[in-house]
């Protein structure tokens, strides 16, 4: 395990919030004002959704939204770590070069019992603000449902140092696994899919290191 300190302290995990029910539909419908319901949507991935959605879809295209970035940026205390324990999960940040990723059609007719999904999944602490924004695909531009970072949500945290983020990443573990392997996963995706992300490459490699020491000192 490293011995890398950690400078960014999470909040107390009594400060963990879940939000209600009523508070994910009221966001869902305040989201889908102006939907029509015989129209399609998009949905941009740029972190778990990538390879794991969880939802049905009729077409994925790569697509690229500028003026922001990816970012370890997020306390996960249930899915990727404990309270106690907390983990980092993926977040959209505004500002910066770009960001890669991949949209999905979701049919008309599934609109709504997608979101409810997807709400359960990304809006579980209000972490996100849901935005319509404008992604760019070979086939042309679309406008498309993308989850952004809230920075006044407690469990934001500017994305740490590689340094830290490695000992962050190695020792959290939630209820869908180890934050390790939900970068590792991520990285993997965004490579097979041709989606170029040189600081996450640059972290996956060094986490890989670790690992690969890891595991020669386990088979002495």
């Amino acid at each position: 395990m490293s011995n890398i300190s950690i400078k960014q302290s999470p909040p107390p995990a009594d400060a963990f919030r879940r939000w209600t029910e009523v508070q994910r539909q009221a966001s869902l419908e305040e989201t889908l004002q102006g939907w029509q319901e015989d129209q399609d949507v998009w949905i941009f991935g740029y972190g778990s959704l990538i390879w794991r959605p969880e939802f049905d879809f009729t077409e994925s295209r790569l697509a690229r939204l500028e003026q922001h970035h990816r970012a370890l940026c997020l306390w996960s205390r249930i899915n990727r770590g404990t309270p106690e324990v907390p983990g980092l999960v993926f977040g959209l940040e505004q500002g910066g070069e770009g960001c890669g990723g991949m949209v999905f059609r979701i049919p008309a007719h599934k609109v709504r019992e997608t979101f409810a999904t997807v709400w359960v999944r990304e809006m579980s602490t209000g972490a996100y603000y849901p935005k319509w924004c404008e992604c760019r695909t070979e086939q042309g531009a679309v406008s498309a449902l993308t989850f952004i970072i809230n920075r006044d949500a407690g469990s934001y945290v500017s994305e740490p140092h590689e340094d830290e983020l490695i000992s962050i990443v190695l020792r959290a573990h939630g209820i869908y696994g180890s934050c390790l392997d939900y970068v590792m996963q991520t990285a993997v995706a965004l490579r097979q899919a041709g989606i170029c992300d040189a600081r996450l490459a640059r972290l996956a490699d060094r986490l890989a290191l670790h690992q690969q020491s890891v595991n020669a000192v386990l088979k002495t």
